[in-house]
This record gives C-alpha cells, sequence and structure tokens, in this order.
C-alpha cells in the first residue's frame, strides 16, 4: 500500500511539499530567533532554510566574506546550517572583541561535528572554555615567551625567528630549483613540510631535511586523519590516568 501511495505521487508535488516544508521551518526559525526588545538585528545576508549561506560562501569563502564586508560592514551575521555566526572584520573590530572583550568571545560553539572527531577528546575542536581551556591557553603562552627570549644577550632576535629564517631560505632555494627544473609545480607539500620543521626544531631540538621521507609522510598524505587518531588516543589514555588518581 506504501509502494503503491509513493508510485501515485508525481515529482512536481514532491518538490512542492519540501517548498512548503522548507517555508515552514524558515518561518519557526525566524520566530524562534526574535531579536529581544531594545536591540538592533545585525546586518548579513539573507539565509536559506536549512542550509542558511552556504552557498554564497562556495568554495572561496574568505573572497565571498570580504565582499560581504563591504555591503554589510564589519560586523555581520551569516548562517551556515541553522547556526548562526558572528563575522568580524577590521583590526580594531576584532581588537575589541578579541582584547577588549576577551571574556565574552572566548571559547568555541558547542556544534555536533564537534563530538565526532575524535570522539570529543580532541583539544582543537572542543567548546570548552573553562578551567582546563585556561591552562592549556596559559601553557601555550608561555612556551611561546620562552621561544621569543633572544638567543644571545648581543643578538636582536629570537630562537623562533632565527628558525623560521633559516626555514624560509631553504624554501626559497627549494622553489629556486623547481623553477629551474620543471618551471611549475605545487607548493602546498613543500610549504606544510617547512612549517612542521619549524615547529619540530622549536619542539624537539633536532629539525629534519626538506627531503626526509618520513616526514613528508606523517606531514603530507592522510596525516591530518592520523594526527587525528593519535590525539585520539592520547587524550583518552591522559583522562584515564587523571581519573584513576582523582
Amino acid at each position: 500500500m506504501v509502494v503503491g501511495l509513493l508510485a501515485s505521487i508525481s515529482i512536481s508535488e514532491l518538490l512542492l511539499a519540501f517548498v512548503v516544508f522548507c517555508l515552514i521551518y524558515w518561518v519557526i526559525e525566524s520566530y524562534s530567533r526574535r531579536v529581544p526588545k531594545g536591540l538592533k538585528r545585525l546586518p548579513g545576508p539573507w539565509a536559506w532554510p536549512l542550509i542558511g549561506n552556504i552557498l554564497t560562501l562556495g568554495k572561496n569563502p574568505h573572497l565571498a566574506l570580504a565582499r560581504l564586508r563591504e555591503k554589510y560592514g564589519d560586523v555581520m551575521q551569516i548562517q551556515i546550517g541553522s547556526t548562526p555566526v558572528l563575522v568580524l572584520s577590521g583590526l580594531e573590530t576584532i581588537r575589541q572583541a578579541l582584547v577588549r572583550q576577551g571574556d565574552d568571545f572566548k571559547g568555541r560553539p558547542d556544534l555536533y561535528s564537534f563530538s565526532l572527531i575524535a570522539d570529543g577528546y580532541s583539544m582543537a575542536f572542543n567548546p570548552d572554555s573553562g578551567e582546563v581551556w585556561a591552562a592549556r591557553r596559559k601553557l601555550a603562552q608561555n612556551a611561546l615567551n620562552t621561544f621569543s627570549v633572544s638567543s644571545s644577550p648581543s643578538s636582536s632576535s629570537c630562537y623562533l625567528e632565527e628558525h623560521v629564517k633559516k626555514e624560509a631560505e631553504c624554501l626559497i632555494q627549494k622553489f629556486q630549483e623547481l623553477m629551474d627544473g620543471v618551471g611549475h609545480f605545487d607548493p602546498y607539500n613543500h610549504v606544510v613540510v617547512s612549517v612542521a620543521n619549524v615547529i619540530g626544531t622549536m619542539c624537539f631540538s633536532r629539525g629534519h631535511a626538506n627531503e626526509n621521507q618520513e616526514l613528508m609522510r606523517v606531514v603530507t598524505k592522510n596525516g591530518p586523519e592520523k594526527a587525528l587518531e593519535w590525539e585520539s588516543r592520547d587524550l583518552k589514555f591522559s583522562h584515564q590516568i587523571i581519573n584513576a588518581h582523582k
């Protein structure tokens, strides 16, 4: 009976039903997100039901956001799916949000997709902005401050700057060799390896040659997937140890 009922429905009727559903959903969402009295609605482009402004952003979201900034200003709102997103542009606006009002803008949205990455144990994709987040941030800041200290009393450059400069020179030399040889190339892997080399040198006091096959394998092909797997296992193990000693 159900199969016969579906067979009797035409494609135009299905499309009409889908359009009606989207309109009803859009009306409900618009009503539930009414701006409180005394406040103004943030400027921004009109969003499609369910998908939001994904089509507007396209394959180059940074360019699309730059065009939207010219129309709506430095503070605007877009919608990713059904989630409203505040977009800030301009040096002074970003400084106001992240420096002067840092407590209001810290943390990340509690998205369902975050729980799917590394089973919710990821340090990067985690909505937590409490004491653990503050401790991690302080640890990272202290590490960067250590790297910014001058390598010697008579030197005006720091450890990080020296490593970046050295790696940049190697990268430029590699680019010149490739241009003299094949004439054209994809710089993606070479840039990723150079960045990873700087990080490895700062963390382990030992770098790798840009042609190092092990380094290439880790940071290029399947690198992000393997990193997420490692992070998931490592953080789960750490949580088990902490819980066992509470």
